[in-house]
């Protein structure tokens, strides 16, 4: 544990004690939010000469709420986190091309206390980017659902947790070899844009073509973005949360667990 610990604290000093990296932290999901979210005005296309209160009934059928924007914002919580810890595995390589890494295999911390402590960082920055997120989310005019209470919040939080100990350690697995960077970001950049577009991050899965669907229903990020809109645009459905969560939960421990079973067999000098 205090291996465990130390290695959490060395990864998180490297993030805040760089000031261009926290400032780009800060303003990725801003950037996200204001351009992309603001420009697919779908809203617009519906109420198009349709009387808005048709328009209103069209968007709430397609989407579940009457703002594109709302839809899509929540969305941006399950990208945010996955375009972070993407780079989760790059640490290894980097710690083993530099040496530190012969260092630490050397003494008595385990290598599962290696691996934890970069899926936990990375955990803990990409929570830090979702607070950003829901903050400018709220500010530019998200819509809430019936019934939602700012406690709500703390499930996105759980949700996120989540998502992010799946794809860290994921992204951590595919680089527990590797000395070269290239490599893991070739098998990075063929899976995030196919994780993020076959998912409900912009378009309901329900409006998916049937081979599409298929693939949306086993992706955790089409689990993620339900949850955070049952915590805040839609009317809380304690079944279809109790789905999510489970799935999520599951996927996270499944993958958590493979990426330590495979750094304690294989990880290496």
């Amino acid at each position: 544990m205090q291996g465990f610990l130390a290695l959490t604290r060395r990864e998180l000093k490297k993030w805040y004690k760089e000031p261009l990296l926290m400032l780009i932290t800060v303003l990725q999901p801003l950037i996200w939010l204001t351009l992309l979210g603001k420009a697919m005005n779908i809203g617009a296309v519906f109420g198009g000469g349709v009387p808005r209160e048709l328009a209103n009934q069209l968007m709430l059928r397609s989407f579940g709420t009457t703002d594109y924007f709302s839809f899509m914002a929540t969305g941006m919580i399950a990208m945010s986190c996955l375009f972070t810890t993407m780079f989760t595995g790059f640490s290894i390589i980097w710690d083993r091309r530099l040496g530190f890494l012969n260092k630490v295999l050397s003494t008595p911390v385990s290598r599962a206390s290696i691996v934890l402590s970069k899926i936990l960082y990375a955990t803990l920055r990409s929570s830090f980017q979702v607070l950003i997120i829901l903050g400018a989310a709220f500010a530019l005019g998200l819509k809430t659902g019936s019934g939602f209470h700012p406690l709500y919040l703390l499930g996105v939080l759980v949700v996120a947790f989540l998502l992010c100990v799946t794809f860290s350690s994921l992204f951590l697995m595919l680089a527990l070899r590797s000395t070269r960077w290239e490599t893991p970001m070739a098998m990075v950049n063929l899976m995030v844009m196919p994780l993020m577009f076959a998912s409900n991050v912009f378009f309901p899965t329900e409006l998916m073509p049937g081979w599409l669907k298929v693939v949306a229903s086993v992706n955790p990020i089409s689990y993620t973005n339900d949850a955070v809109r049952q915590f805040t645009i839609y009317r809380l459905d304690a079944g279809v949360l109790l789905k999510d969560l489970t799935y999520l939960g599951l996927f996270a421990l499944a993958i958590s667990s493979l990426s330590v079973y495979l750094a304690r067999r294989y990880l290496s000098r």
